[in-house]
C-alpha cells in the first residue's frame, strides 16, 4: 500500500510476479553512473518488464521508447535469473528518498527478498587511482558478498535519500543491503563510472554481463567532452566561458 503522509507524495509497489531473492537497484543522481549501470543490465540480460513503481504528488517524468509511454520507475526480472532490477528513471528529492525506501522495502519483506543491492555514483573529488568502485554495507551483506576485499570498504561519511534509507533497514533486520559506491565527473552520463559499477555487479552475482559495448560508449562519450572542451578552449582561450554546464 502507499507509503505516505498526510497530503505529501507518496509510493506504491506493482509487481506481476513473485520477485526474486535479491534486488538491483539504480536511482536517478549525480552522473546518472547507478542509472546507465541499471539500465545496461536490463539490455544485456534481456530481462522484460515485471512491475512498477508508482509516485504520486511529485512532479514528474513520462519517458517513452519508440512512441510508447512507460513508468519512470520499473521492474524488471527472468524466470532464468535470480535477479530483479529496479530502474529508477524519476528524481526522487533526497527529503523524500525515506518514503521511495518505505514502499520498497515494504514490497521486498511482503515477497522475501533477502539482499537489495544498489548502484550509485557520488561526486567525490578523487585522482586516476579512484576510478574504482568502493563499497557501503551491513555485516550480514558483507560477510555473504564482500569478504573477499575485492571490493574495498568506503572509509567515511554518510549518505542520504534512498540509499541511506535502505541501509538503515539493513542495520537491524535480516534484510542484507550493500550500496556501490564510484566516483563520478559533472557529465552526464559518467559513462567510464557506469562501466566499473556494472563490472562490479557483474562480479559480485555472477551475472554474465559483458560490459564492453558499454565501455566502447563510454569512450565515445569521454572523447566527445574533450572534444567540446577543446572547441570551448580554442574560442575562449582566456578562460572566461563557464565550462559547468558543457
Amino acid at each position: 500500500m502507499p507509503n505516505s503522509a498526510p497530503g505529501g507524495p507518496s509510493f506504491s509497489v506493482t509487481h506481476d510476479t513473485a520477485p526474486s531473492d535479491v534486488l538491483v537497484a539504480g536511482f536517478s543522481s549525480f552522473g546518472l553512473a547507478g542509472l546507465t549501470a541499471v539500465d545496461y543490465l536490463v539490455e544485456n540480460l534481456e530481462l522484460e518488464q515485471s512491475g512498477f513503481v508508482r509516485a504520486e504528488g511529485l512532479p514528474s517524468i513520462t519517458p517513452f521508447e519508440k512512441g510508447r509511454p512507460r513508468h519512470p520507475i520499473r521492474l524488471y526480472s527472468a524466470e532464468n535469473l535470480d535477479v530483479t532490477v529496479l530502474v529508477a528513471e524519476q528524481f526522487v528529492p533526497p527529503a523524500l528518498g525515506e518514503r521511495l525506501a518505505a514502499a520498497v522495502l515494504d514490497w521486498t519483506e511482503s515477497a522475501g527478498v533477502s539482499e537489495i543491492a544498489v548502484l550509485s555514483g557520488v561526486p567525490l573529488p578523487h585522482g586516476p587511482d579512484a576510478h574504482r568502485t568502493f563499497h557501503v554495507a551491513t555485516e550480514d551483506y558483507h560477510e555473504r558478498r564482500l569478504d573477499d576485499d575485492r571490493v574495498p570498504p568506503m572509509e567515511s561519511g554518510f549518505l542520504d535519500g534512498t540509499s541511506a534509507s535502505l541501509l538503515e533497514r539493513g542495520i537491524d533486520s535480516p534484510l542484507g543491503v550493500g550500496v556501490f559506491i564510484t566516483p563520478v565527473h559533472a557529465q552526464a552520463p559518467d559513462a567510464d563510472a557506469a562501466v566499473r559499477l556494472v563490472d562490479t555487479i557483474d562480479e559480485t552475482y555472477d551475472l554474465g554481463v559483458d560490459s564492453a559495448p558499454l565501455a566502447s560508449f563510454a569512450a565515445d562519450v569521454r572523447r566527445h567532452y574533450e572534444d567540446l572542451a577543446e572547441r570551448i578552449e580554442e574560442r575562449e582561450p582566456d578562460g572566461t566561458y563557464d565550462r559547468m554546464y558543457m
